[in-house]
């Protein structure tokens, strides 16, 4: 058996049985997730990413860890900017604490099944057209530099999504009380409620959000025969969403300026790219990038906090 398929296994075994831990743990029906459990929950993804990372390093070398390493901690700095659009949604449907659990176990999953699409049709692009990553460092500068530079009352609106209105458009829905259900039997007519909403919305709206992450990931990782550093970096950081939503949605406005150390990651990245051909850079000096970025904005947002801030969300 070669490495590779060995990985492929390793991944697919420890995915399963992670997420079967965590659906005894975290999405039993009416369970109100408590901070202890999602810190609890949030160590143990953490944990398995970079046991990961240990075993890609035993398996294949040191440059492929560091590659893996440096997407996933560049994944999961971007899904942190997810949880506040994510909380926005939850406040929007007015989804009862006791439903949260499930919700965004069924909408994460639905979100990894597109990373999965928009890994494979990147690599293909890539590995087809080289010229591409050039269109990608331009995009990513591009997005950065209006990111960093965005206002606070650019906030995102879910009544004006695309995911909104499509739904709206294409499905039956009902503003009924769910109780728990994400179907509801009416008229012999079967209506979703906003439960079914607020799953759909969560994996469409993680669309935009891999539009700017899988382009910054071949950055890290830019070649397309390495697909499976770039799964598996994406799916750890997707998967362990969950558990970092109930950690930081009462904390949420303290990480101010988290916003700006994103976009200064992905304009470094986007430059990276464009310089690619002149400038090499070794992996290790992204994944320093990364960490200072986001690690510094975090300490900063905490440390001066602006005025203005918003109360944080209390349980």
């Amino acid at each position: 058996m070669n490495n590779s398929l060995l990985i492929y296994l390793v991944f697919a075994g420890v995915v399963i049985v992670a997420l079967v831990f965590d659906l005894g743990l975290l999405s039993k029906k009416n369970t109100i997730v408590t901070l202890k459990k999602a810190i609890i929950q949030t160590i143990f993804w953490v944990t398995l990413a970079f046991a990961f990372s240990a075993f890609i390093w035993y398996k294949n070398g040191s440059n492929d860890a560091l590659q893996y390493l440096s997407a996933y901690l560049l994944e999961w700095s971007l899904s942190v900017d997810n949880i506040f659009v994510f909380i926005i949604i939850f406040s929007f449907f007015g989804v009862q604490k006791q439903d949260y659990s499930r919700v965004l176990l069924l909408g994460i999953l639905m979100a990894v099944v597109f990373r999965i699409l928009f890994i494979a049709l990147g690599s293909g692009l890539v590995a087809r057209f080289d010229w591409i990553m050039y269109i990608f460092g331009i995009f990513l500068v591009y997005t950065g530099s209006k990111m960093f530079s965005a206002s606070d009352e650019a906030e995102f609106k879910p009544e004006d999504s695309f995911a909104f209105k499509m739904m709206k458009k294409f499905m039956p829905t009902t503003n009924a009380e769910p109780n728990g259900r994400f179907i509801i039997k009416k008229d012999n007519k079967i209506l979703f409620t906003k439960l079914s909403m607020v799953v759909v919305m969560l994996g469409l709206i993680d669309i935009v959000f891999a539009v700017d992450s899988i382009p910054a990931v071949f950055s890290i990782i830019p070649d397309p025969n390495k697909k499976m550093l770039i799964y598996s970096s994406n799916i750890f950081a997707v998967l362990g969403l969950r558990s970092l939503f109930f950690l930081l949605r009462g904390a949420a406005s303290r990480f101010d300026y988290l916003q700006q150390g994103i976009a200064i990651v992905l304009v470094f990245i986007g430059i990276k790219m464009l310089v690619v051909k002149w400038i090499h850079l070794p992996v290790w000096v992204s994944l320093l990038m990364i960490i200072i970025c986001i690690s510094g904005s975090i300490f900063y947002s905490i440390y001066n906090n602006r005025k203005g801030v918003p109360a944080d969300i209390k349980d």
